[in-house]
Order: C-alpha cells, then structure tokens, then sequence
C-alpha cells in the first residue's frame, strides 16, 4: 500500500455526530498522550494531519481523515479512513467529561457499522491497563481484527521491548503486536501491511 493523499475530514463531538461513510474505517484509540497523532503522522507520510500535542486529553473530538491509497494487488485505488477517537485515562478535564469521553467511545466501537479494523496504541512500558482491556472488549464483541501498537519502544533496549511485545502477545494470541515507534520508524512498514492486508478483504 502507498499512500497518496491523506487530508482531514471532520471533528464530530460525538457518536451520533459523525459522519454517514461508505468506505472501511480504522480506529486509532488508546491512553491520553500515548502517541496517536504522530503515529497517524507517520503513517501518513505528513507532519501535521493529525496534530500532535503533550498535553493529556487535548484530542476531544473523534476526528476523521480522508486517505486515499494506491493497492498494487488489485490495481487501483482505494478510499478509506483513519479514525483518530480521544485518547482515555489521565487526561487532565474534569471526571464528568471523561465519563462522557468514555461513553462517546463504547457507542463508536459497538455500533459503527463501517468501522472495519481496530489499532489500539499502548505504551510499551505500561501495556494491558484495565482501560485497555476494556476497549479490546468492545472489539472482541464485534469479532473485530485488533493491531496492537506498543508505542514509544525507543525509550526501551531492544530486549527489554521484545520482552513486552511478547507477554502483550502472550495475553492476545489472535492479534498481530508491533513495536513501534515514530522516531526510529519502528512498526511503520508492518502496520501499513496490516490495513492493506485488511482492506483486500473488504474490496
């Protein structure tokens, strides 16, 4: 899969907001700060699609992008979307507004009907919280394929990172982990192989 064209759809504050589309989506969801921005950044080949911030909790919205991506196996074009949810956790808003960030999310993942592929994003150092089990309960209800993404695997040796990507594995035998990291460019190829693996199937 080459990317050719990614471009920012949408911000919807909410499930029933969002916008009715026809074409597969991926959801990007995980802990506040963990990484979603420059992960869609550099998967998208672009610095700022998604924009990226230190502050826990500044994604509130359930943002779409537009990507459009050449498919060598079928010789064309194919048009789906990245889904960037709020990230779930510490952020730093009030607890009110996190039940309701909370509630946003478990609506979009039961019952959005073009949501095809679920990437949830961990720090490798502090993967499976209670959080991140329950989102993957969301995911294993709908038999929804699930990428796990150990992010930051930088800030680790390469053992010490192995070392988590397989006791998340050992925990998740039927999805695909990565180490990843934006910096050193960790993971990049293997997910992109992911959703192009997915998207065959759902031509």
């Amino acid at each position: 899969m080459k990317i050719v064209k990614a471009s920012y759809l949408i911000s919807s504050p909410s499930f029933d907001q969002c916008p009715a589309l026809k074409a597969p989506e991926y959801a990007f969801i995980g802990r506040s700060n963990v990484g979603k921005s420059s992960i869609i950044n550099a998967l998208c080949l672009q610095k700022n699609l998604a924009k990226t911030s230190g502050t826990p909790g500044k994604t509130q919205l359930i943002n779409h992008f537009e990507i459009i991506s050449n498919s060598v196996a079928k010789g064309k074009q194919d048009k789906w979307y990245i889904v960037d949810l709020p990230g779930y956790g510490f952020a730093k808003v009030p607890e009110a507004i996190k039940k309701q960030w909370q509630q946003h999310l478990g609506e979009f993942l039961a019952e959005r009907r073009t949501l095809t592929g679920l990437v949830l994003l961990m720090d490798v150092r502090h993967p499976m919280t209670t959080l991140d089990q329950q989102m993957l309960s969301f995911a294993d209800h709908r038999e929804m394929d699930t990428l796990l993404l150990l992010t930051k695997s930088d800030k680790l040796s390469r053992n010490q990172a192995a070392k988590s990507r397989l006791s998340v594995q050992k925990d998740r035998p039927r999805s695909v982990v990565l180490n990843f990291s934006s910096l050193d460019k960790t993971g990049i190829k293997e997910a992109s192989e992911w959703i192009t693996h997915h998207l065959e199937g759902h031509a």
